[in-house]
Order: structure tokens, then sequence, then C-alpha cells
């Protein structure tokens, strides 16, 4: 109920009309993937300087359809993010600003609903442009793929078991391979692998096994 109420105030909200289609569902079982790249891991202070997207229609992962944009920030890039992307301010000195790109991420991503890897870091660091364009923030569904992970791996496990959601962890258990990881594309085309695998999993019922020790707690890293 919250969650309409809040939906129906941003229709309300909504300063540019045209992007009224933000607000209606998007086609039947389609999803969008998403990841971003930033200048650093601070919400108020960091932009994105890399972003993709990539359609999943049910059990297929359309990666002929996907949204990918290199941007220029309005804040300086910094080192440690640097080490961890490779994207330097010479790479990215001549890129639109994320303003620019942002109408047409947005009309790809139309209503579906968002799958990301720890996406609510994601749609923060999205939605300080979105609420500058349209004046309010995306509406749409999300789902985090370590949730559904945790849920099939660690949702019975007893008290003090170890757990690990590392992307690499995850793609290890689910027998799929590593790409360039901290590249954006990649990064949404990695996801969108395990958003379809894990529904896999439990449609069918099947629980990915762990390790039968329980050492201290180990919380998950980048």
């Amino acid at each position: 109920m919250l969650r309409w109420l809040m939906r129906q105030m941003d229709r309300v909200a909504l300063q540019d009309r045209s992007y009224m289609f933000l607000f209606e569902p998007g086609p039947e079982g389609e999803y969008v993937s998403i990841d971003c790249e930033t200048t650093g891991l601070d919400r108020g202070r960091d932009e994105i300087i890399s972003v993709a997207a990539i359609r999943i229609k049910d059990d297929q992962i359309l990666a002929s359809e996907s949204f990918r944009a290199i941007t220029r920030p309005r804040c300086a890039i910094s080192p440690e993010a640097i080490k961890v992307h490779g994207l330097r301010e010479q790479d990215v000195a001549q890129a639109p600003i994320m303003n620019e790109v942002l109408p047409d991420l947005l009309r790809f991503i139309g209503g579906r609903p968002l799958v990301g890897y720890y996406i609510a870091f994601d749609l923060d660091m999205l939605n300080k442009h979105v609420a500058e364009l349209i004046g309010v923030e995306l509406p749409n569904k999300t789902v985090e793929v370590s949730n559904i992970y945790y849920g099939l791996k660690y949702g019975d496990a007893p008290p003090g078991t170890q757990v690990d959601l590392k992307f690499s962890s995850i793609l290890r258990d689910l027998g799929l391979p590593l790409f360039n990881q901290h590249d954006a594309h990649s990064d949404a085309l990695m996801t969108a692998m395990i958003y379809v695998a894990l529904r896999d999993l439990k449609a069918r019922g099947v629980r990915i096994a762990r390790p039968r020790h329980t050492p201290t707690q180990d919380y998950p890293g980048g």
C-alpha cells in the first residue's frame, strides 16, 4: 500500500509528463539488468562515469538489446576508483554529461523492473540525475540478485554460518563465467546471467550447496 501511495504521489510530482511511461507496466516477463561505474563510493559527492543496461525476457538474455554509455562527471575521479574500473579523466573528458544520455536510458528501461547486484547504490547514483531531469526518482521495481542467492544458499543456515555474497563467489557457485568485472556492460551481462540462473533454480526448488563448517561471519566485498 505504501509503495502504491508513493507511486501515485510521484505521478503527480512528475515535472515532464513525457516520462509518464516510467509509471506504466513494462512488457510482460521483461526486466532490465543495470550497472554503473562511478567516480567513487560517496553517494552524495560522486557521480556516474559509465552505465550499461541489458534487457531480459523470461529466461532469455537479450544481449542485442543493450544500452551503454560513458559520461563526463561533474567531479574528479578518485584514484581508488580508477584502480577498480580503469576509467581516467582523459577517458571521459569528451563524453556527454549524464543528463544528456539519461533520456535515452530511461526510454530503454521503460517501466521494466530493474535487476542488479547491490542495486541500491546504482539507484542512488542514478536518481540524483533522474530527479534533476523529471522531478522524481525512478519508480521501477527492483530485484536484488544477492538476496535471491542468499535465500537459496543461506536461507536455512544455522547461526554462525559464514556468509559470502561476493560477486565472483555467486558466479562460481552457479557455474557462470567471470568476465571483465567492473566494466559496466560486463557487470550488467553477468548480473543478468546470475538472475536467470537463480530464477531457474528457484522455480525448480533447487538449493545451492554450502560448506558444512561454520566459521565466523564474512561480510561481502566488491
